[in-house]
């Protein structure tokens, strides 16, 4: 998947405008406006009453940007139900009226355009627009729909289609690039949450517009951004062909603050990247699909750290020893794919400085790990970064996992025991043990859940929790109550941070701001 050719990003901002009144449009185009729109799509459909000749005045009047006017009928996912003659004089009489852009609906759109045909003013567009909520079709297919996009007389081509997997995304991405080529500019957009990327890399690809909600959860479609997430978050006005594109890769990945870290970082220190959630179903088809050296580099999550080490070239000797690795690096020159596990540094570090904080112990005296009795729950990706991490520093290491044999398999590599899930309440050999949850148990949304048992905690002296979403599980609240030092999520996913960041841009990790970014988590 190659990037485009466009010398800059040129692509436009467009904020849906829906309610049901006209009053609430009037103060949303002025919100538009205030949040760095550079235009606004007002959703006629959405009108609880509608008199097209006054309201369109009122609207085309009072609106601080150009416009795009949309009349989207129900049998293309809209909410107008009537006479469709009246639909299209509407829009007609907007064109009329001043309106900048319309859309209509490819089924209809030869015989709008025709009606148009000697009476549309110079500055005037019309949109052509195909919707499809079931699946993206493939590359050919998507070509030929363009082709026949265009041949209605088209001034823009609109496509938005349906992600099923993340790899759709790369079929729009494709179609943008080549339609750069042509005349006839192409919105390109994939619907749900897999097509987020979608949206926010058009400038990259050549799209010519993108659309930000202004309230989270108040879209004109499934997986809409809002501008402020795309202005402040993305930073997308500094996107453009040459934008390297980062991103953390798991399923689920909404939760992750990664973007907000990352996308931070690239822009104090200058670095023309972007990173992004990329909620991957099958992650061999993900990399092989994108393939592109300017896919540059990825942090990995839940479920996909083991797999992603099958999918390496190379791999570091920590990361082979784990089994896993959580951060991919593309070598620019020849494509290769390398895996690294900087997991284990980031959650050790941060369990060995609140031990040294409990017990008062220099950082010169050696890690305070040593000869300690060390439970890791889980014997996934993390649970192996923390498990060989431990053994590296001289503790005991004890497995417990819902599957024994799992467990079993990890600590025999790490030469340590294992326990069920199910015992581990039972288990309390000595007192001041360290706890490390490296499961998903106790994650938003489920965050009432634990994997142990409060009676249990107080044999631990430390406990640790690999979750960051929320900051305090339900595992580190109870554990604080019993007399535990607790170590969050947040203070691992800053230590391994430092080395991600270094790997993606070969630039130091700017530390203040990543510690000020935790700050402001808390």
């Amino acid at each position: 998947m190659e990037s485009g050719g466009m010398s800059k990003n040129s692509t436009l901002i467009c904020v849906p405008i829906m309610g049901e009144t006209i009053e609430k449009m009037v103060v949303d185009m002025s919100k538009a406006k205030t949040s760095g729109a550079d235009l606004v799509e007002v959703r006629l459909d959405t009108l609880k009453r509608f008199n097209p000749r006054q309201d369109l005045e009122v609207l085309i009047r009072k609106c601080p940007l150009p416009t795009l006017f949309t009349y989207r009928p129900k049998w293309e996912g809209g909410q107008y139900e009537g006479d469709e003659n009246s639909r299209r004089d509407a829009l007609r009489l907007a064109m009329e009226l001043g309106a900048d852009y319309v859309d209509i609906e490819l089924k209809v759109a030869h015989e709008f355009i025709n009606s148009i045909h000697g009476r549309k003013p110079e500055k005037f567009k019309v949109i052509v627009s195909s919707h499809n909520y079931q699946n993206t079709p493939s590359v050919e297919d998507l070509g030929n729909l363009v082709v026949s996009i265009q041949a209605t007389g088209a001034d823009i081509v609109k496509i938005a289609t349906t992600s099923l997997e993340i790899t759709d995304v790369a079929h729009i991405f494709q179609i943008t690039v080549h339609s750069q080529v042509s005349s006839v500019p192409v919105i390109g957009l994939v619907m749900g949450e897999r097509g987020l990327i979608s949206r926010i890399l058009c400038p990259k690809f050549g799209g010519y517009l993108t659309f930000g909600s202004l309230e989270p959860g108040i879209v004109s479609a499934p997986g809409q951004p809002t501008i402020k997430d795309l202005l402040n978050l993305y930073n997308f006005r500094q996107l453009g062909p040459d934008t390297k594109v980062f991103g953390v890769i798991g399923k689920p990945v909404s939760h992750s603050k990664s973007p907000h870290l990352y996308n931070e970082a690239f822009k104090s220190v200058g670095f023309n990247g972007v990173y992004v959630h990329l909620l991957v179903d099958d992650i061999a088809k993900f990399f092989h699909t994108y393939s592109a050296a300017d896919f540059a580099g990825f942090s990995c999550t839940i479920p996909h750290k083991e797999a992603a080490l099958k999918c390496c070239d190379e791999v570091s000797p920590v990361a082979k020893s784990i089994g896993a690795v959580n951060c991919i690096i593309r070598r620019p020159s020849d494509g290769k794919l390398f895996g690294y596990n900087t997991d284990y540094v980031g959650a050790i570090s941060a369990i060995e400085d609140g031990l040294r904080d409990l017990h008062k112990i220099s950082s010169t005296s050696g890690s305070p790990l040593a000869g300690k009795l060390f439970v890791v729950i889980g014997a996934g990706g993390a649970g192996k970064a923390l498990a060989f991490g431990a053994k590296e520093k001289g503790a005991r290491v004890v497995i417990a996992n819902r599957t024994y044999a799992r467990a079993r398999e990890l600590a025999d590599a790490v030469g340590g025991d294992a326990l069920s899930l199910a015992d581990l309440n039972n288990f309390h050999p000595e007192n001041g043990m360290i706890l490390a949850n490296t499961t998903s148990i106790g994650m938003q949304p489920k965050v009432d859940e634990t994997p142990i048992s409060k009676h249990a905690l107080k044999y631990y002296s430390l406990v640790f929790d690999a979750i960051y979403t929320p900051k305090i599980t339900r595992l580190l609240r109870e554990a604080q109550e019993s007399g535990a030092t607790i170590v969050t999520g947040l203070e691992m996913f800053i230590g391994q941070a430092y080395e991600q960041f270094e790997r993606f841009t070969g630039l130091p990790a700017p530390k203040e701001l990543f510690k000020q970014f935790i700050s402001n988590l808390q």
